[in-house]
């Protein structure tokens, strides 16, 4: 068993010192202190590198993958141990996944302004009317459900490379009019700004430390994604297997999306409902099962190109597949209802307070959803959907194939 998880009261130990790009002489004189003291000091190279000689201090660079070094630090458990970070350590930082395994009542931390803050005042922009990405270690396209008009988004780059790719990325989007200002070495005597707009980004050279400041300019025809659930059939690659938008759109309001809750979207399809249940908050996760390979790569392409490249796709039949994946919040089956003991198996993996939501769209379907109505409960819906379509001169309504969908939550 983890000691350090089970003794709260031993004195704090673990210091963690945020550093800006000031470097040591923004130091606070106690966080001075901590590191001058410190037996073990971890940190990049970078900031090792600020460090005067200090005999009998060990040293040590963050390893990959960087877990590995939580081991390193328990096994010093109880010693003065010293972590350098990057500006605020809870920001997009190192606190977050050392918080994973030691107790906050073991620990001493000293933030720095963070690059936001800093490129806030830089900018005269607001924090709390700004959103603060970051594509440092993560996919642009996650930054995909913030982009619409009038958008201000703070983003730590990834390198030098970084708001070249951005401006491109934003120009074949719709975004060619946006402004990215980049802010280099904040912070530091050599720091410097530069602006353009996306559409006419310059060969220019980015130091590697910059964080963009992005102004959002939509163009009349950009692909903007909309706030709400039951967007258009016509921005997911599919084959047909879908759930049409004003369906979709009740489905997710069934499911009711919180805040960092798990998905399980079952017989996925195109992974509309997966993508939409994401799109809601940016904290949620969801697995796709489907069985067909060819969808499965259509999922992944969809969830990347709508902005939530982290939704898990997986190969397989449900409900073999769900096996071994956490249980969820809300489960949603949109192909497979007829298997045997499919149903039953997903209401027992739910966790208290779960919905799950069942869609139909074939008499044997309506039969099972029938018999777990009168079993179980919940609310049973029909959805009848037509849509106006040329007919001759003028227009007619085209229905669509009706929905039986039902609805449970777990007491």
């Amino acid at each position: 068993m983890n000691s350090l998880a089970t003794n709260e009261e031993r004195a704090p130990w673990l210091n963690i010192v945020g550093v800006g790009a000031g470097g040591l002489d923004g130091l606070a004189p106690d966080a001075r202190m901590a590191l001058d003291t410190a037996a073990t000091v971890i940190g990049g190279a970078r900031h090792l590198e600020m460090l005067p000689e200090r005999p009998g201090q060990e040293r040590l660079v963050w390893p990959s993958p960087l877990e590995t070094a939580l081991d390193w630090i328990e096994a010093r458990a109880g010693q003065p141990l010293c972590v350098l970070a990057s500006g605020d350590p809870f920001w997009f930082g190192v606190g977050a996944t050392l918080m994973r395994r030691f107790p906050v009542a073991q620990t001493c931390v000293w933030p720095a302004p963070s690059a936001f803050s800093l490129a806030a005042a830089r900018m005269g922009w607001p924090l709390q009317q700004t959103h603060c990405l970051s594509v440092h270690g993560r996919p642009m396209e996650a930054l995909r459900p913030w982009l619409h008009d009038g958008a201000r988004l703070l983003i730590l780059s990834r390198d030098g490379d970084t708001p070249a790719e951005l401006a491109h990325w934003l120009t074949g989007l719709g975004f060619g009019d946006s402004t990215l200002t980049v802010l280099q070495s904040l912070g530091a005597d050599r720091e410097a700004a530069f602006s353009a707009r996306a559409g006419a980004w310059p060969e220019v050279a980015i130091e590697a430390l910059n964080t963009v400041a992005l102004e959002c300019r939509a163009d009349p025809a950009a692909q903007v994604l909309a706030a709400s659930a039951g967007r258009p059939e016509a921005q997911f690659e599919q084959d047909g297997q879908i759930t049409k938008r004003e369906v979709r759109a009740v489905a997710v309001a069934l499911l009711a999306p919180g805040r960092g809750e798990r998905l399980w979207d079952v017989g996925a399809g195109s992974g509309a409902i997966g993508i939409e249940w994401m799109l809601a908050d940016p904290a949620n996760t969801a697995v796709a099962i489907e069985p067909r390979a060819e969808r499965l790569e259509r999922i992944a392409r969809n969830a990347s190109t709508l902005g939530v490249p982290a939704l898990r796709p997986i190969h397989g039949r449900a409900p073999e597949a769900l096996g071994d994946l956490p249980p969820p919040d809300a489960i949603f089956i949109g192909g497979g209802l007829t298997t045997p003991g499919l149903l039953e198996h997903c209401m027992d993996q739910l966790r208290p307070g779960g919905r799950l939501v069942a869609s139909s769209v074939t008499v044997e379907g309506d039969a099972v959803l029938a018999a777990a109505h009168e079993r179980h409960g919940g609310e049973l819906t029909r959805i009848n959907v037509s849509r106006a379509e040329p007919l001759g001169g003028m227009a007619g309504w085209k229905p669509l194939r009706p929905v039986t969908l039902w609805s449970l939550r777990r007491g």
